[in-house]
């Protein structure tokens, strides 16, 4: 793609990445066929493509972003299918991030949009109080209809019905292994997960120690991938900062062997620290944290899950974006629950969002249900006892559509690797896992 930056603007380093970007666009169209929004609306700029040329426009002529490039920036669920598509690698990500933040920085949202944002990005990054608003929110979801707010609306509905109890925040504190120690990992709690769900928490730490890893929970507050694909660069930045801090201070003490991340949302941030800092005194930091970075599954994988059982038990993966396109994991999760004796079953256009993408569900809850409803629709195709995927977004957008149990990957493999006097089965694995 030809472009026409002046050289006064390509001195901007994010104007020059950019640059680089749009030039390695060939036009070809392969992402429309892998985009989700352009499956459901069918508007071009509703595409990798359209919203490229949008961009293009914007920097080039470096005006205020307009409605329109704010309505279609805006419908960009950041799936990233269309990177796994592109023949050309044209990294997409680092583009419409950036556009985010150009727009947060010229373009003044109506009031109730300022303060719906403003909302999701103190709650959503602070563990303590999501975990209140949870508690709260059972109450008003009764009302959810009445509500004036269409976006309202879908964040009750999205409320899960009951929580399972955090019996305590465990941040800072080190879990060791059962036997001899062979490895050591910080674990990345995530700040809704640990509010919603902690058994995932509990699970990961529990396999793990099993497997001779001692287990450390870094004092940190939040990875910042929510403000930073909300186009807060600032909030993300700061928050970011202080989860590199705190790991650095874990590897600079006794090491680290891997980063355990096990919400694929914060892994495909955290796996972008070292070019979010680039140019910032704690690159190196930020480097050091992103190469370590793994998700649950990976290290899994790596240091081998010896466990396995006897099971009749189908179940339907479901792929997170932020793990199949964002991060690359694309067959471990599926390989190592077959492993540990599961049968697993892909739904068709399994490449395709389930419509969570961090805040997209509240923020454009209709296209959100749309996708929600077909990505459904595919897994309960396949007739699965459970669903399973990695990442804890994706978990409560499906299981608002359908009563078949949805858990997360480390849960099912914990259950597998811990002993039990009873033989494994479904109606054990029910029974276990409290469905």
């Amino acid at each position: 793609m030809e472009t026409r930056f002046t050289e006064h603007q390509l001195a901007s380093p994010p104007i020059k990445r950019a640059n680089e970007i749009l030039r390695t666009c060939v036009h070809c169209g392969f992402c429309l066929a892998t985009c989700p929004t352009y499956q459901v609306l069918g508007d071009e700029l509703d595409s990798p493509r359209g919203r490229i040329y949008l961009i293009k426009d914007m920097l080039e002529s470096q005006r205020p972003a307009d409605e329109k490039t704010v309505k279609h920036i805006d419908r960009c669920l950041s799936c990233l299918a269309c990177m796994s598509t592109c023949p050309s690698d044209v990294h997409y990500m680092h583009l419409v991030d950036y556009a985010r933040e150009y727009i947060e920085q010229t373009y003044k949202r109506p009031i109730t949009d300022r303060i719906l944002r403003k909302i999701l990005k103190i709650l959503m990054t602070n563990q303590k109080l999501f975990g209140l608003s949870l508690f709260f929110s059972r109450f008003a979801k009764p009302f959810a209809p009445l509500m004036p707010d269409k976006r309202l609306r879908a964040m009750l509905s999205l409320s899960p019905p009951k929580t399972k109890k955090a019996e305590q925040y465990i941040r800072g504190e080190t879990f060791l292994p059962k036997d001899k120690k062979k490895y050591r990992v910080a674990l990345l709690m995530g700040c809704v997960q640990q509010a919603i769900n902690p058994t995932i928490n509990q699970s990961t730490i529990n396999l793990l120690t099993r497997l001779g890893c001692e287990v450390v929970v870094p004092k940190y507050a939040c990875c910042g991938a929510l403000p930073h694909h909300m186009g807060s660069r600032d909030d993300s930045h700061k928050l970011a900062m202080e989860t590199i801090k705190s790991i650095t201070k874990e590897i600079v003490g006794d090491g680290l062997d891997a980063i355990i991340i096990n919400t694929s949302g914060c892994g495909t941030n955290i796996k972008d620290y070292g070019y979010m800092f680039q140019n910032h005194p704690a690159q190196g930091e930020a480097e050091q944290v992103s190469e370590l970075a793994l998700d649950i599954t990976e290290f899994i994988d790596k240091i081998g899950f010896p466990y396995q059982a006897d099971l009749s038990v189908r179940v339907g993966y479901h792929a997170a974006c932020s793990l199949q396109h964002g991060q690359r994991v694309k067959t471990t999760p599926k390989e190592l629950l077959e492993k540990a004796g599961f049968e697993v079953l892909e739904p068709l256009n399994s490449h395709l969002c389930c419509g969570s993408a961090g805040t997209y569900n509240m923020l454009q809850p209709k296209i959100a249900e749309e996708l929600r409803n077909r990505k459904i629709a595919t897994l309960e195709a396949k007739g699965p006892d459970i669903i399973a995927t990695g990442n804890i977004g994706c978990m409560l957008q499906i299981s608002s559509g359908t009563r078949i149990p949805v858990v997360h990957t480390v849960e099912l493999l914990n259950w597998v690797a811990t002993p039990s006097t009873s033989p494994k089965s479904l109606v054990s694995l029910k029974a276990d896992l409290n469905f």
